[in-house]
């Protein structure tokens, strides 16, 4: 679903722009709303959430699927959480559908999907394994890298179940606005991915915007 947000970028108490294959780390406080900004259209960041205060309890893709009963994400989305507690809510979503379906680009997928060749390639686990290690504070580990949303991706459901890894339907200047129900660590891989149709074969920066 479409809607448009009436919060303005100039009023945002943080900005930071993230190059494609780098990540995002930053803790969102009950009560704020954050955007992630496509700026030049087909870019997928994948998405990681975690209770900031008990990183045990994160985003659950499957919770997420029954409550709302869709295997899309928009506006008026719930995040649900591993103990089936809110995490945070789409408030606006200028993309339409946002995928959490098809998991987020690692060494085996690239060799699954494209080519042996491929495994070397840089991918968005490897981004979360930096993030983790360079922020040893967290007390994360690989262990804690689970359920992630692709905002942006485009990843249908075939007619026999299956996912297909189709062309991007975000554009330039497209986002999607989330306000925070706890205090919520936001860990964002802007995904690196070559070979994905989903990012238009050209990895591209986003935008983070956060309002108090």
């Amino acid at each position: 679903m479409i809607k448009q947000s009436t919060l303005k970028p100039e009023n945002a108490a943080f900005r930071e722009t993230v190059p494609a294959g780098e990540y995002f780390l930053k803790v969102v406080k009950a009560g704020q709303t954050v955007r992630i900004l496509d700026l030049e259209g087909n870019q997928a960041a994948d998405t990681l959430f975690y209770n900031a205060h008990n990183p045990t309890e994160r985003y659950s893709a499957v919770d997420t699927i029954r409550e709302q009963g869709n295997v899309y994400l928009t506006a008026g989305s719930k995040l649900m959480s591993s103990e089936n507690n809110v995490m945070l809510e789409i408030t606006s979503d200028t993309c339409g559908r946002h995928d959490t379906l098809g998991g987020a680009c690692a060494a085996e997928s690239n060799t699954t999907r494209y080519a042996l060749e491929k495994k070397c390639m840089h991918a968005c686990r490897d981004s979360w394994l930096v993030a983790v290690t360079e922020h040893e504070e967290l007390g994360m580990s690989k262990r804690d890298i689970t359920h992630n949303i692709n905002f942006f991706m485009n990843v249908p459901v075939t007619a026999d179940g299956g996912l297909n890894f189709a062309d991007g339907i975000s554009d330039a200047g497209k986002y999607v606005e989330l306000e925070a129900k706890m205090d919520v660590l936001v860990m964002i891989s802007n995904c690196p991915q070559l070979n994905n149709p989903c990012n238009g074969w050209n990895p591209t920066p986003i935008e983070v915007l956060v309002w108090s």
